[in-house]
Order: structure tokens, then C-alpha cells, then sequence
């Protein structure tokens, strides 16, 4: 069985229950497969990148209708940090719903003059919201050039530079490390394993350190980071003082290197 995510954060955790391990998010708009209920309101669903786990009832939307209704429309994706979908085209008017990257949402018809479009959400709702908030959804690569992948792959990664660190967050109001990298991945058309380790059937692969390029992952014990050339890269830490999305460097030399991840690296991945 089939249900869509309507909620624009929906919390995916390791077990049935409120005040469980935060595993994941899944976002508005998703498709998912439901594999379990577990009778107190929680569900046991699939994503779209194959990650697992435990949704509340009230983020899904079932019905095979609606469920089809909404994967026959076109797409596209929220790339702004957070915006509002508007009750009518005017700043003035009442907020339908509150969305933010990665949340999908169904164009109707194309922007007017001052830009602002009207939209769907997953349970028929609509709105309104500016043109300038959308993206392209990406359902396979964004770009058939090596070099312009990676370059925005690791463009999308510092969209989330100063979000707080969230164990099992994805969204910029709190992201971790997976997140980070597996989010930079997503908008650009591309799902890699959720978590911070090499997994086989997903397209990251191992690589020698020494051939590492922009928009390669770079893996530590329990920690993973996104390659940003030049022996910098991006990632999501808890460290105090960082505790959330910063750029480090590689090179002792220079004033953000971290040590700790130079000497601890473990592997580093590629889709190339």
C-alpha cells in the first residue's frame, strides 16, 4: 500500500513511539511505501530512497485516488529555506501551510506578472507562493556533465550552511551529517544511502583518498562529509562550537582544520 507524506516534516522514528530515536524526515509530498502498522497510530513505511521507519498517522495521507492524483501532476521543489504558501497572491493574505527545502509541491499553470504561483499541495489544498521559492524536481541526475554535477551538488550542500545540527534531520531547520550529504544528492536528482557508510546497491563506491573531487563523500566512525575542492569540505557536526552545518579544511595550515577528522578519515566515496 501506497500513502503520501502531508505533512511538510514528517518524522520518520526508530520505533512506534513519540519519544523515540529520530531516524530520518521525510518531506511533503513524497510517495512512500507503508509496510506495518503497529495499531497505536504509527506506520511503518518505505521511502523513495529505500530508508525505514516509523511515521505517525497524522503525516500520512492514504487513498489510492489521491495517491495517483498526485503522482500523474508535474512537480516541483521548494529550494528556499522556508516560505509560506499563501491563502491568495498578496503578502496580506492567510498562510494554507508553511513549507521548507525539499517539501513538493504541484505548479498549476505558470507565475504571474509579480511572480507569485499558484500551487498544490498533496491533499488538494492550494495556494499561492512566489516562483523565486521553486526548483526543478529531479528525478534522475541534474545534469549529464561530470563537472556541472558535482559543482551543483556541493552548491546545494551550502544552501544549509548555519542550520543546527538534528540527529535525524534533513530540512534546514536542523539537518546531521547523512542528511546533509544524502539532501545534496536528492534535489540534484540522485538517492545515496541515508546513512554515513558505503552501502552496496546504492552508487557510492570507494575511492582513494588521493583521487577525492568536489561533491565526494568523505566517511569518518560515524560521520560523513560532503568534498568541496581545494581540501575543503562540508558537513554536519555536533562539535561545540560548530553544532551545525560549517565548512573545515584538510590542510593543517589553515585555521579550520580539524585534526581529528583528518587522521580519523576511514574512507572516501563516489558516484564516479
Amino acid at each position: 500500500m501506497k500513502a503520501l507524506i502531508q505533512s511538510p516534516i514528517c518524522p520518520l522514528k526508530s520505533r512506534p513511539h513519540l519519544q523515540s530515536e529520530l531516524a530520518d524526515e521525510a518531506l511533503l509530498g513524497m510517495t512512500v511505501e507503508v509496510l506495518e502498522e503497529s495499531g497505536a497510530g504509527w506506520y511503518r513505511i518505505r521511502t523513495p530512497y529505500r530508508y525505514e521507519g516509523w511515521a505517525p498517522m497524522e503525516g500520512l495521507l492514504f487513498g489510492e485516488g489521491q495517491v495517483r492524483w498526485w503522482e500523474a501532476l508535474p512537480k516541483q521543489v521548494v529550494l528556499w529555506g522556508v516560505c509560506d504558501v499563501l491563502s491568495a497572491p498578496t503578502v496580506q493574505s492567510w498562510c494554507v501551510e508553511t513549507v521548507t527545502r525539499g517539501d513538493l509541491l504541484a505548479p498549476i499553470g505558470g507565475p504571474d506578472d509579480n511572480g507569485w504561483q499558484r500551487v498544490a499541495l498533496p491533499d488538494g489544498r492550494e495556494g499561492y507562493t512566489k516562483t523565486g521559492f521553486l526548483g526543478p524536481y529531479h528525478t534522475a541526475p541534474s545534469s549529464d556533465d561530470e563537472e556541472t554535477f558535482r559543482a551543483a551538488v556541493a552548491q546545494t550542500a551550502k544552501t544549509y550552511l548555519g542550520a543546527h545540527y538534528r540527529w535525524g534531520g534533513k530540512t534546514p531547520l536542523g539537518i546531521d551529517c547523512s542528511g546533509l550529504v544524502s539532501m545534496a544528492y536528492l534535489l540534484n536528482g540522485v538517492a545515496i544511502y541515508r546513512d554515513a557508510h558505503i552501502v552496496e546497491g546504492f552508487p557510492v563506491h570507494e575511492i582513494p583518498r588521493s583521487q577525492i573531487k568536489t561533491g565526494d563523500l568523505l566517511f569518518f566512525p560515524g560521520h560523513v562529509a560532503l568534498y568541496l575542492g581545494d581540501g575543503r569540505y562540508i558537513h554536519s557536526t555536533a562539535r561545540n562550537g560548530s553544532d551545525g552545518v560549517v565548512i573545515n579544511s584538510l590542510d593543517p595550515s589553515r585555521p579550520d582544520y580539524r585534526e581529528d577528522l583528518d587522521k580519523g578519515m576511514t574512507a572516501a566515496g563516489s558516484i564516479f
